[in-house]
């Protein structure tokens, strides 16, 4: 095949797998577009047998730990988790909204630094209604600080996103030191979204609920859960020191769990294979090679020449910039597996660079982050719309404000360790 039409093809290949990801049309799984694509890519030469073989090799490790990560979450919700989180951030709120965005926003980020962005997606935002509907304050803040977290507070552990994995790989970092290089920016981008979303929605916190709301016994913290994660958290950072992938370390804390389920007659063996989302899995994989095919073709050179070199402060502004425009244009997942090998040779800085902006961008746009697809269709599952131009407005001052500041963070973590 020809420059020019490999070019053309994978560009659209590209388009259609991202289309089809958001639209979803009649349900199907991305998937159902995304294994097509990669096959028509290899199949014509748009990229090369070998260079599919690598980009799956490079990846598998990746989506192995994403598996177990997905059934580690599912089973700390099976074992009343994210429930008795909802009863203590009820509890604790008594009613007054402020009190609930701030608990929603501590719940949020804890859940999506340790338990990756998925989970508060999937498994929070759905206590967070309840937990409205129980005190009685209007759910938009705390429902909106469910997407906006799951992807800005993903920051702090190479676990906490798929993104953060490819780039713990990238930077060549242990686990301790990129977790410590991080905290700072961490800390600092959630810090201007709390702001950001006490000014913004300032009308909804200002609502008083209704006095005396019966909010129910108070569920008892499973232990066992807690323990499970906490001892898999411990393990990364063994691992870390000596070699090990993640990956392992994650499967032996989903392998306690859903066992315990198992056992327990609470979960079947199919029920744990649904819980890894298998389909979800292979469209990373087909992304991946998709991605590879369109980096082939001409997209390394073209941005080769806009990344910005170095790691001084306005390198490092420029290079998450670009990265948080290139995630809102083609999702945040193909952003990261474009521009990491270019930003690599600049050191870990740049890298972490990157993650920056691939992490908050995508809270810019529907589009920006697969994640942000999946709690736009959870809160249309509980009947709450959500209005695309006040979800870009928010965007709109959220990002640039949290972003700035997150990399000045970086920045100065960087002179310091």
């Amino acid at each position: 095949m020809n420059t020019a039409l490999a070019e053309t093809l994978s560009a659209v290949l590209l388009v259609a797998v991202l289309a089809w990801a958001v639209v979803r049309p009649f349900g199907r799984t991305e998937a159902v577009m995304a294994v097509p694509a990669a096959g028509i890519a290899i199949a014509t030469g748009a990229i090369s047998l070998a260079h599919a073989r690598a980009e799956a090799e490079r990846l598998g490790p990746v989506v192995g730990f994403l598996a177990a990560v997905l059934v580690l979450a599912h089973f700390c919700d099976v074992e009343g988790l994210f429930e008795a989180c909802g009863a203590w951030t009820a509890r604790w709120a008594r009613g007054r909204p402020v009190r609930l965005l701030t608990a929603v926003f501590a719940l949020a980020s804890a859940v999506t630094a340790v338990l990756s962005l998925d989970a508060t997606v999937v498994l929070l935002t759905p206590v967070v209604f309840a937990t409205a509907a129980r005190t009685g304050v209007r759910p938009k803040p705390h429902v909106y600080a469910c997407t906006h977290l799951s992807n800005t507070a993903s920051l702090l552990l190479p676990v906490s996103n798929l993104t953060n994995l490819l780039a713990f790989t990238a930077s060549g970092l242990g686990f301790t030191r990129f977790a410590a290089l991080m905290v700072l920016p961490w800390l600092a981008a959630i810090g201007v979204e709390y702001l950001v979303f006490r000014r913004f929605f300032a009308r909804d916190l200002a609502a008083a609920a209704p006095a005396d709301r019966d909010l129910g016994e108070a569920p008892q913290l499973p232990l066992f859960a807690l323990v499970t994660v906490g001892g898999t958290l411990a393990g990364f950072v063994v691992a870390s020191a000596f070699g090990v992938d993640p990956a392992w370390v994650a499967g032996a804390g989903a392998l306690v769990l859903a066992g315990r389920s198992l056992l327990r007659r609470r979960a079947t063996v199919p029920s744990v294979v649904r819980a890894a989302a298998p389909a979800f899995l292979v469209f990373v994989l087909a992304l991946g090679i998709v991605v590879r095919a369109v980096v082939d073709n001409g997209l390394a050179d073209a941005l080769g020449r806009v990344v910005p070199d170095g790691t001084g402060l306005a390198a490092l502004l420029g290079t998450a910039a670009l990265a948080a425009v290139l995630a809102n244009v083609i999702n945040n997942l193909p952003a990261v597996l474009v521009l990491l090998p270019l930003a690599a040779p600049a050191g870990p800085g740049a890298v972490l660079a990157v993650l920056l902006g691939v992490n908050i961008g995508p809270n810019l746009t529907y589009a920006g982050s697969l994640a942000t697809l999946l709690w736009r269709r959870i809160v249309h599952q509980h009947e709450h719309d959500v209005d695309l131009g006040e979800f870009t407005r928010l965007g709109l001052i959220a990002v640039p404000s949290s972003l700035a500041v997150a990399v000045v963070a970086l920045w100065g973590s960087l002179q310091v360790l």
